[in-house]
């Protein structure tokens, strides 16, 4: 879930940017390679595996690796991805934004692979996984545009998003080609937490959508239809289905399992907020516990892709860790395949009452214990 705060950065560190040209320099030779590269990891009904070993992955989301002010808009503070990566224990999993936005010369309006090439490039050198996300529900760092019913129906595949050169059929198709070759791979995802709402205004404010009854079989087509594209391009990398799991139009109740049950989900997920310390939160009909009944009945694994507590003026970091192992040891137990955290950011801010996690926090620790290789 984008929770990006719109702030003004200012950055120096002109070594840094060096280096993550010199990076983008040798990826975007090894990323354009025309063949998928090895299928490290693969979804069952067990859970993932990596290299074909059991693999309970851990890790964060840090929405904000591709952002280089020296080439694109944004989206976040700048990261250090040598620093970020290594902190971290090999075969960890780091969700990120592959948002064409940021991809995109904020100079020459062309494409611009670079800061994304960098990131793969650093994923690589440090033995990380990455799952990108093409694009947001929300907007956030694009468009500001929310995703409603007709975006995905049609929208998709015929609308240019303001700011940037393709259409999103054709962004899949070409970040896919672009990146399948790099075994720092864990999977693809088409869209962050998805709704096919109804828009009742031109704004699409919450308060005047509506959600008719076939919004869970739209929002299926969907995964069909534009999965199709990711597997024509890369027959065998996982594709992650990106859903929140709160009940929202397209993904309430059964249509949770609808969804999971196309040919191309490989991963469902679960965005888990507003619950400290509680491992399986929700309702019967859209809680945690009902949607890993609905994943282990289609045959695939469920891994809690957003767990967000807040900390900082609120809360000590090291309760908030407490609660994050409380939480994670009954959702293990109970058959999750994963667990990532909400969000890494270079620029934590410990006065204020947020979701950040900095490069010092005590939540790297905890990753290092949770991920694991092997029985």
């Amino acid at each position: 879930m984008q929770r990006t705060t719109h702030r003004t950065y200012y950055f120096f560190a002109l070594a840094m940017i060096l280096l993550v040209g010199v990076g983008s320099t040798q990826w975007a030779q090894a990323g354009s390679a025309e063949a998928a590269g090895p299928n490290r990891v693969e979804a069952t009904a067990d859970g993932l595996e990596l290299d074909g070993s059991p693999w309970w992955p851990s890790g964060f989301n840090a929405y904000q690796l591709a952002t280089d002010w020296s080439v694109n808009q944004g989206c976040g503070a700048m990261v250090d991805l040598d620093s970020y990566f290594s902190s971290l224990e090999p075969n960890s999993l780091t969700r990120f934004n592959a948002f064409q936005r940021l991809a995109v010369n904020k100079f020459t309006g062309e494409l611009d692979f670079g800061p994304m090439d960098a990131v793969f490039a650093a994923a690589e050198a440090h033995d990380q996984m990455l799952v990108p996300v093409f694009t947001g529900g929300d907007g956030a760092c694009e468009d500001v545009l929310f995703k409603g019913r007709s975006w995905y129906t049609s929208g998709w595949k015929t609308l240019v998003p303001a700011g940037a050169p393709l259409r999103f059929d054709q962004w899949v198709t070409t970040a896919v080609n672009r990146w399948k070759s790099s075994p720092a791979l864990a999977g693809w995802e088409l869209v962050g937490e998805p709704e096919t709402s109804l828009c009742g205004d031109s704004a699409c404010s919450w308060q005047n959508r509506t959600c008719p009854s076939d919004s869970g079989q739209i929002l299926r087509n969907f995964f069909d239809q534009a999965g199709a594209k990711v597997r024509a391009a890369d027959p065998s990398t996982p594709i992650w289905a990106g859903l929140l799991g709160g009940g929202q139009c397209g993904s309430a109740g059964g249509d949770y399992q609808l969804l999971g049950a196309s040919p191309h989900v490989d991963v469902l997920e679960y965005h888990d907020y507003g619950a400290d310390g509680v491992p399986l939160p929700g309702d019967v009909w859209n809680g945690l516990a009902t949607h890993i009944v609905q994943a282990q009945a289609v045959g695939k694994p469920l891994v809690v892709a957003e767990i967000g507590q807040n900390a900082g003026s609120c809360g000590t970091r090291e309760d908030r860790v407490d609660d994050f192992e409380t939480k994670i040891d009954g959702q293990r137990a109970a058959g999750t395949a994963g667990a990532l955290f909400w969000a890494f950011v270079p620029d934590p801010r410990e006065q204020q009452c947020t979701f950040d996690i900095g490069p010092d926090d005590p939540a790297f620790d905890l990753v290092a214990e949770l991920n694991t290789v092997g029985p």
